[in-house]
């Protein structure tokens, strides 16, 4: 496809920035979700995004299937989901023989909207799909469709009747993205796009082709030791009571993050650093995606909640 990596990074940056444009047609301001997510799917991670009804979740995850030519599948997470109602079921058919009738979960971005409020058993039905990119029903196993990634929704109020997602669970997210209000100018515009008549055309910008071929690259490039060792490092800080852990760890964390977290950091710094047209990424690319890397991997304890502290205080001392 391209005569050198070094070729093909910078024809990835020039695409991301295509990208963004697109996507800003429709979505206005949220830069750094929109980022977040394009940079969780260049590295085939998932993501959850965190925030208040109305702020276009939904939308955003709708504009970049759209731009990225991918299907795009919405689940409604309910307390009476059953796990068949994602994955499917086997059902008679006419001949009297069992055929398997595909679920939703059979598409290339999956919105899982509103994830905690379905009961754990159901949650745990997107687990097998999310790593291991397929399903077994009755003992038969069923690749999904490539690329897959799953953007889980939640909302951060009303946690009444919810099923907060277990570890295991959390950890398969590479991304933990807080949705915040737009500024008062950005809300005007919003405003202003969205009770008028017109409508927005958007481009087809990448093929699944293209973003596969993306993927690998981003793996292939080179990182220097100490980019590795610092983002290492700054995982294994996360973890209470260990030889270097600082103090405000110790006091006010009861559980730090686990390897895969350095994997993520790793490659989302690979990813950054393409996105700025860099042939390798450097510490302020692990710093860029450092927070929503780890904000769902610390676990504070009793001290930290007493005393107000957020996880993202605890990870910008360690920053």
């Amino acid at each position: 496809m391209y005569n050198s990596d070094v070729e093909a990074l910078d024809s990835f940056a020039a695409k991301f920035k295509g990208l963004r444009t697109e996507i800003a047609k429709v979505i206005v301001g949220q830069d750094d979700v929109v980022s977040q997510i394009l940079i969780s799917i260049f590295c085939d991670g998932h993501s959850l995004l965190v925030g208040v009804p109305g702020l276009a979740k939904t939308l955003t995850v709708q504009t970049i299937s759209r731009v990225l030519d991918l299907g795009f599948s919405r689940i409604q997470f309910t307390p009476d989901l059953m796990p068949s109602d994602i994955i499917g079921s086997e059902i008679l058919d006419e001949s009297r023989h069992f055929k398997f009738n595909k679920g939703p979960i059979f598409s290339n971005i999956i919105l899982a909207d509103e994830i905690n409020r379905t009961p754990p058993k159901t949650q745990s039905a997107l687990l097998e799909a999310m790593q291991e990119r397929s399903v077994t029903v009755s003992g038969k196993r069923y690749p999904l469709d490539l690329p897959f990634f799953v953007l889980a929704t939640q909302n951060p109020i009303e946690q009444e009747g919810t099923y907060p997602l277990p570890e295991a669970q959390l950890d398969r997210f590479m991304f933990s993205i807080t949705l915040d209000y737009p500024s008062y100018s950005e809300e005007l515009e919003v405003v202003k796009s969205t009770t008028g008549s017109k409508k927005v055309e958007l481009s087809k910008t990448m093929s699944s082709e293209e973003i596969a071929y993306f993927q690998q690259l981003i793996r292939r490039m080179p990182i220097a030791d100490n980019v590795l060792e610092y983002a290492v490092k700054l995982v294994t800080k996360t973890r209470p009571n260990r030889e270097g852990s600082p103090a405000s760890v110790n006091n006010y964390i009861s559980w730090g993050a686990g390897p895969r977290a350095s994997q993520f950091l790793v490659l989302g710094a690979k990813c950054h650093a393409a996105t700025k047209g860099k042939y390798s990424p450097d510490i302020e690319d692990v710093k860029a995606v450092a927070f929503p890397i780890l904000r769902h991997r610390v676990f504070k304890n009793y001290k930290a909640e007493a005393e107000g502290l957020s996880i993202e205080k605890l990870v910008g001392d360690l920053l």
